[in-house]
Formats: structure tokens, C-alpha cells, sequence
């Protein structure tokens, strides 16, 4: 899945780690790793073997806690990355193929949640099926774009493809109006790149030069897989990014899209086509079954000028190569295997790995982007226990309660605000394991030896459930993650926060682990998504999860200036080469990390009160423990290809960095493990961060 470029789609969805941690194209197939994985699911909570004592823990904690493992671990040859998250990643896909085999083999009722993804997964692990249909499914799609000889078709034809889940031109769909929370309008935002990021197309060092001409490669065979001759199919490359290139030049940077009030302009139609008078908005919208609808929230208005301009003056012989480049980009994995190999080659240059995943797990992931909430609906029953989600639900709320206590002491803060603040976290919606509702996909049809129709089917279906949603009441109950999901996150937009079951497992929750551990994990992933709520974006949203100013103005450059201590601290770490991490684009979760891990410390001290002390373990005090519990969920392995390509999309910083960043800024850390000032763990007083 790629990242988003668009700031309102991913704040749907504030996760706790980057949408793109794990390629579909990019995870380990070898039987060993499974093995070892299962091992890790067993071992100690703190493993001693996994820490380097010869590093002290005042000078790199995260080298201290993590570098037995850093030692002793290499990356599997399928993956560009591998941690914490991909470890437990893996270990739900061998619970998830063992549901997913027993649904293709079973005789549940067809229109069931099991038999639609037993269908769906079946279609896809049929490799003989597919193979024999070559590019075939997407023959019919093709044609009608070579049957474009208009503008009028070319504008119908991006509309037909944007239903199928092809980004092309912009990106349209459905969101919440951002000052308007009870309502759902539909979105237009900048798009239609084929690589992740404007900044791909922009940037002239050599290594981005580099990809650029890999990419332009990476279409010329694939129009050659299409039955191009070589000449014509590079020719066809060349038309393709001398496209794109323009398009991302017209691009906001991921930076200026973190300014929700940059992408927020809700507009009449009317104005919409006065500003973009070469494009027939009305005919568009008709296209897309939203001819009724006055007003739109366009995220990037300067860029739909821009973008009317390119359809005006750019040849429709370009025009009709684009599209067919991103028809066959984005439907190569599911087609046979030349296409499906051309895909991988790409996707390797970009993230470093050397193998592809074996097929059942790509075939598990597309089920789960396909069909996420009825494969989840059977995992839940098998691997999400009610003492499980009660025991989270204690857990949350004794972070919660942390957090109103931390409001109710900030000296920094004026009275005003801090009651909207507490008014605005009463009002945070909790939701835990999967949804209350279950999604109805009796919709989507779903065949047995279709796997590339059944995927075309699959996002048409999504294309038109998110645009049904607009002008219709919001669904507060619904979940833009699905319940096996390895993650986390914080909406602004329904001031919830949302822990799907799959992250409610070892090392992040361990039952058998104590308190000090999972307080330091579990605990400090929950204290990070509620601080979303409150960081540099979050804040600007209000307890309804309107984009709303409630903050007086001192208070507003109060937060501003002690932010600023962690642009500047993050922007001096190198991720890679002479690549450093971004400040200001990983800010938002930078400060997360920092407020989560204080207030989970502070439930977790909280949680001792009245109580014997905890005994030492392993030599460790319960504080210990508790930023041990936090380093050993950040321990990552990455390739430098991987490693540049998230320092420059994503709005995480690396597990080094959000292990370490954090804690020199904690005063509770030094204390734990008697550092002291001029140690590399403890920064000065005069450039310690402390928000909330």
C-alpha cells in the first residue's frame, strides 16, 4: 500500500507506524523465519539476549536495549525492513492462512463472510488460472483507452478509471468537511503519480536521479510486456514521466500538506469550474454518481488549475499512455507472472529487497485490502478473546485519566484552554479489537477463477461505497483500519482513537509479561495515539472534530516554540547516508511518541500506589523495565534503499530515533538510569522538549 499524499486522507488514520512498513511485494518467504518468529512469540518479555551491555544505556539506549538482536539479526531476503511490527506481522499471517485455507476448502453458505474470502483467496493461490489469462482481464480497460480521440472522452475515461482504483490525474473520494464534522463531502486532492512522492520527480541529487531513470526502464519493458516494440515502448516511457513531471511540479510538499488548513477548501462546484473552466466538472461528478452535490472540499486548488492547463495543451497520444501505464501499474500484481515479476523488479529498486513474497501471502494481503472486515470478522473469533479487550479497555482508560491529569498540571497553559482541552478528550471515542458493525460486502461479487476481475470488482466496489458516503450522516462507527492490522491510530475528524486486535499481541501486550513492560509498550502505544489528539495538527481540531481554533493565541505560541525543540532535535539525526530525518514532516508523531511515553509512565507509577513494590528482574528495576518495554517495540532492521525511501515519504522517524528522541527529553529516564547531564541521553535544559 503506498503512502498517502494527501494530508486528509492519512489524517483518517494518525497510525502509529507507516502505512508502507510492509510492501505487499517486499516480505520473507523463508520457512526458518516463520520458526524463529513463533520462537520470539514465547521468549521473555525482556529478553537479556537481545541487550548490549557493552554500550551504556546513558550514551544510546536504543543500541543498549536492542543490540543483541541488531547483532545477531539479519533482514529476511523478502523484506526491506524487519522488526518488531514485521515480526508479529508474520506471525498473524500463519494465523491468518490457516483461516483463509479452511475458508477456500470449505461449503459456507456463498453470500457468508467465509465463503467470500475463501472465494476471493482461492481465486488468487490458483497461479495456473491466472497465468493462462496473461493481461487478459484488463484487455476490456485498455481498449477504451485507445478509443480516446477527445478531450470530453479523456476526461470520461479518467473518471471511469478512478472508479476502478486507478490514480490518475487527481484523487477523489470522500471525507469528512474538516469545519463541518456532521457531514461527509466529497474530496479532490492532487495525484496520478506512479512514484510515492512529488519530491521523487523534484529532487536532483544523484540517487533520486537514478530511480527516475529506473522507473522510466520499469514502464518501457512493461509496454513492451503489453506487445510494444522496444523503440516504441520507450518512447511510450518517455511520454509517461515527461507527464508526470508536470503533474508533480504543480505538487504540494508532504511538509505543507501537515497544515490542515492549507488543504481545507470547501468550495461550490460553481467556483470549482470558474477557476478550471476547461474541464466539465458537472459531467465529471455525474460520472461518479454525485451530479446532485453543490459543494466539494478541494484540497489543492492551485493544482486543478494547473492539472486543467496539462489536459489543454499536453497531446491526447500522451494523455492515452498515461493511462494505460498506470492501468497496467496498478494491475500488475494480480495478472501473470511477467507482470507480477516486472512489478517486483521495481518495487525493488525502491525498497532493497532482494525476493519476492511467496503467493499465499500476497494473496493473504490483497484478501485482507479486498475483504479486510470479513476476514477480520473470522480472526476475532479465533484470536481476540473478551479478557483481551477488556484488559486493553482498563488500559486505555487508565491512560486517559493519565493524560486528564497531566492537562489539569501543564503551568504553561491558561485556564481556557485547558478546559477546552478536557472537554475535548471527555469526548474521545475509544474503539477496541474491530468494529461493533461489520461491513456488508453482499455487493461486491466475488468469483472463483477471476483473481484480477474479482480485484477490478474489489475497488470498484470501495471507489463507490466511499462516494456513497457523501452528503449522508457520519458513520461513527466505522473503521478505516481492519482488525488483523499491526497498527494503531488517532482521527481526528471522530476524536477517536482505534486499536485494532492484531497489535494487542507480544511485544506490544504481553498477559504474561508484568506491568512495567506492558505499560512501557501496550501502554505507551495507547498514550501515542491519545496524544495525537493534541499534537501540532490534532490540536487544531475540536472535541466534535471540527478544524477549529480553541486555543487562546499565547498558548498557541507557547505549544509552537516547545514544538520547535523537536523539529530542531530530529532534523539533526541522520537516517541514512548523509540523509537526515525530517523534522517538521515527522513532527506530529515525534510529539506523540514524547507525550505518549509520559503519560503512560505517569499511569504506570499511578499504578504502584497502595501496592508492594515490584521485585527487580533481571537485574532491572519495574522504571527500567518500563523503557525497555518501549525500546524493544522500535528495534528495526532497514535496507538503505528502504530506508531512503521512508525518510523521504514517511511521517515516521526510524525506531532509533523514536526510541532515543523521546527519552533524552525525559527527566523520568535519566532518573531510572542515573544519567546525568552531559550524557548523549539526556539533552540540556535549554533545548529539553516537554509539551504535555
Amino acid at each position: 500500500m503506498r503512502l498517502s499524499t494527501s494530508w486528509l486522507a492519512a489524517a483518517a488514520g494518525l497510525a502509529l507506524v507507516a502505512a508502507a512498513t510492509v510492501p505487499a511485494a517486499a516480505q520473507q518467504s523463508a520457512a526458518s523465519d516463520a520458526k524463529a518468529a513463533s520462537a520470539a512469540s514465547s521468549a521473555k518479555p525482556i529478553d537479556p539476549a537481545n541487550l548490549d551491555t557493552t554500550c551504556a544505556a546513558c550514551t544510546d539506549f536504543f543500541q543498549f536495549a536492542n543490540g543483541g538482536w541488531l547483532k545477531r539479526t539479519t533482514i529476511p531476503a523478502a523484506y526491506p525492513g524487519w522488526g518488531s511490527f514485521t515480526e508479529l506481522y508474520d506471525r498473524n499471517n500463519d494465523a491468518l492462512k490457516e483461516i483463509l485455507d479452511a475458508a477456500a476448502h470449505g461449503k459456507a453458505p456463498a453470500a457468508s463472510p467465509t465463503a467470500k474470502v475463501g472465494t476471493f483467496y482461492a481465486s488468487c493461490t490458483d497461479s495456473a488460472a491466472v497465468q493462462k489469462l496473461g493481461a487478459r482481464p484488463i484487455a476490456g480497460e485498455r481498449a477504451r483507452i485507445a478509443s480516446v480521440k477527445t478531450r470530453s472522452q479523456l476526461e470520461a475515461e479518467i473518471a471511469r478509471l478512478q472508479g476502478r482504483g486507478v490514480n490518475v490525474a487527481f484523487s477523489f473520494g470522500s471525507t469528512q468537511d474538516p469545519k463541518n464534522s456532521t457531514r461527509v463531502v466529497a474530496d479532490a486532492a492532487q495525484g496520478g503519480l506512479g512514484l510515492p512522492d512529488r519530491d521523487y520527480y523534484t529532487k536532483t541529487d544523484s540517487a533520486s536521479a537514478a530511480l527516475r531513470d529506473a522507473y522510466v526502464d520499469h514502464i518501457a519493458r512493461t509496454f513492451e510486456l503489453l506487445g510494444q516494440p522496444s523503440a516504441a515502448a520507450r518512447e511510450s516511457a518517455r511520454r509517461v514521466m515527461s507527464l508526470e513531471m508536470r503533474l508533480a511540479n504543480a505538487q504540494m510538499t508532504l511538509v505543507e500538506q501537515r497544515d490542515p488548513n492549507k488543504v481545507t477548501h470547501i468550495m461550490p462546484v460553481a467556483a470549482l469550474q470558474q477557476s478550471t473552466p476547461g474541464f466539465n466538472w458537472k459531467a465529471y461528478l455525474t460520472r461518479r454518481n454525485l451530479a446532485v452535490i453543490k459543494d466539494l472540499n478541494v484540497q489543492q486548488p492551485a493544482y486543478f488549475v494547473a492539472l486543467d492547463r496539462a489536459l489543454a495543451e499536453v497531446p491526447l497520444v500522451d494523455w492515452r499512455t498515461y493511462l494505460e501505464w498506470h492501468l497496467a501499474q496498478t494491475y500488475s500484481p494480480y495478472l501473470s507472472a511477467k507482470f507480477v515479476n516486472e512489478d517486483f523488479s521495481f518495487a525493488r529498486a525502491l525498497t532493497g529487497a532482494a525476493e519476492m513474497q511467496p503467493r499465499w501471502k500476497r494473496c493473504l494481503q490483497y484478501t485482507d485490502n479486498a475483504l479486510g472486515e470479513a476476514l477480520g470478522q473470522l480472526y476475532v473469533e479465533k484470536h481476540f478473546t473478551p479478557a483481551a479487550k477488556a484488559r486493553a479497555q482498563e488500559m486505555v482508560a487508565n491512560l486517559v485519566a493519565a493524560m486528564h491529569d497531566r492537562i489539569e498540571g501543564l503551568g504553561w497553559m491558561s485556564d481556557s484552554t485547558r478546559q477546552q482541552a478536557l472537554v475535548k478528550l471527555a469526548a474521545f471515542q475509544k474503539k477496541i479489537g474491530y468494529p461493533e458493525k461489520w461491513r456488508d460486502y453482499s455487493a461486491l461479487p466475488v468469483r472463483r477463477s477471476a483473481f484480477a476481475s474479482n480485484v477490478l470488482a474489489a475497488n470498484v466496489f470501495e471507489a463507490r461505497r466511499r462516494l456513497a458516503k457523501v452528503g449522508k450522516p457520519v458513520d461513527r462507527g466505522e473503521w478505516t483500519m481492519t482488525p488483523p492490522t499491526v497498527n494503531a491510530y488517532y482521527n481526528p475528524f471522530q476524536n477517536e482513537i482505534v486499536f485494532p486486535a492484531g497489535i494487542m499481541q507480544p511485544p506490544f501486550f504481553d498477559p504474561d509479561a508484568d506491568d512495567a513492560v506492558n505499560y512501557g509498550g501496550m501502554g505507551a502505544v495507547i498514550g501515542h495515539e491519545i496524544s495525537h489528539g493534541f499534537d501540532d495538527q490534532g490540536r487544531q481540531f475540536d472535541a466534535q472534530g471540527n478544524l477549529r481554533d480553541w486555543w487562546t493565541k499565547q498558548d498557541a505560541e507557547g505549544f509552537t516554540t516547545r514544538a520547535k525543540l523537536v523539529v530542531d532535535q530530529f532534523d539533526g539525526f541522520v537516517a541514512v547516508d548523509s540523509l537526515h530525518v525530517n523534522g517538521q514532516l515527522t513532527l506530529g508523531e515525534n510529539l506523540a511518541d514524547l507525550a505518549g511515553l509520559t503519560i503512560a509512565y505517569a499511569a504506570f507509577e499511578k499504578s504502584l500506589e497502595g501496592k508492594p513494590r515490584p521485585a527487580n528482574i533481571d537485574g532491572f528495576t519495574p522504571e527500567q523495565r518500563f523503557f525497555l518495554g518501549w525500546a524493544q517495540i522500535w528495534r528495526e532492521l532497514s535496507r538503505p534503499e528502504y530506508a531512503r525511501l521512508l525518510v523521504s515519504t514517511d511521517p515516521h522517524a526510524p525506531g532509533r530515533f523514536r526510541t532515543n528522541g523521546p527519552l533524552s527529553n525525559m527527566p523520568e529516564f535519566a532518573k531510572a538510569w542515573g544519567c546525568k547531564t552531559g550524557d548523549p541521553m539526556v539533552r540540556g535544559d535549554s533545548v529539553r522538549a516537554q509539551i504535555w
